[in-house]
Formats: structure tokens, C-alpha cells, sequence
């Protein structure tokens, strides 16, 4: 006759199965709380550098328009060549004519890269399967 092996009731100090669900829970929930705090605090110095490099940028695209508009009026100075070459408005309006082929050129250009933007669908098919993947499916 087999016999059975005899279970010793949990002594005083185990903790029972509540007890460890529940401290697991609690564990989860402070860990996740902290990975907020530390993605929110990597993102705050994150956000300050990229607003003071965006601000750069902006202040570099604005010496550039200053200096694209002393550009265009030294090239249309340049075109009338001291009353030796074309008149004066026409000289200027050249330079528009130019300065406007390029801004059609860049919104040709522009379109067609909008088209080509698409769905992130890689990440919309993995995002879909993760709460099969937290239900123990594949």
C-alpha cells in the first residue's frame, strides 16, 4: 500500500495566497507607476532640448529669409547692371518669376511625398495581437 505524504499545515509566519496575490499586484503596480515618473521625467529634459533647438532653428530660418531678400534684391541689381542691362522692374520681376518656379517646383515635390505617407500597419497588426498576447494566446 502506497502511502500518502503527510501536508504540514503552513506555519504562523507563510504567507498564504491572498496574501502573495496581492503583494504581487501591488509590486506591479508601483512598477509601473515608477516607469511613468521615469518616462515622464526623460521626456520633460527630452521636450526642453528639443524646444530650444526647434527655437534655433527658427531664428536660423528667420536670418535666412533676411538674407534670401538682400539675395533678391542684389540679383535684380545685378541683372540691371547700372542701367547697362535690363530696366529695373524688370529686372526685379525676374527675380520673382525665379523665386516662384522654385516654390512650385517645391510643392510638385511636396505633393508627391504626401502621397507616399502610409498607415505605421507593422505597428497596428503587433498593437492588435498584444491583448491575445496578455490572455496567454499567441
Amino acid at each position: 500500500m502506497a502511502t500518502e505524504p503527510v501536508k504540514a499545515p503552513p506555519a504562523e509566519g507563510d504567507p498564504t495566497i491572498g496574501r502573495l496575490v496581492a503583494d504581487a499586484s501591488r509590486d506591479i503596480s508601483t512598477l509601473v507607476s515608477k516607469e511613468i515618473e521615469l518616462a515622464k521625467s526623460e521626456l520633460k529634459v527630452s521636450v526642453t532640448a528639443g524646444g530650444i533647438g526647434v527655437a534655433m532653428f527658427a531664428a536660423a530660418a528667420f536670418v535666412a529669409v533676411l538674407a534670401i531678400i538682400m539675395l533678391s534684391v542684389a540679383l535684380a541689381y545685378f541683372i540691371h547692371w547700372n542701367d547697362h542691362g535690363l530696366e529695373l522692374h524688370w529686372a526685379f520681376l525676374i527675380v520673382f518669376a525665379f523665386y516662384l518656379a522654385i516654390a512650385g517646383l517645391l510643392v510638385f515635390v511636396g505633393i508627391k511625398k504626401v502621397k507616399q505617407v502610409k498607415a505605421p500597419e507593422k505597428a497596428i497588426r503587433q498593437g492588435k495581437r498584444i491583448p491575445g498576447a496578455l490572455k496567454g494566446k499567441s
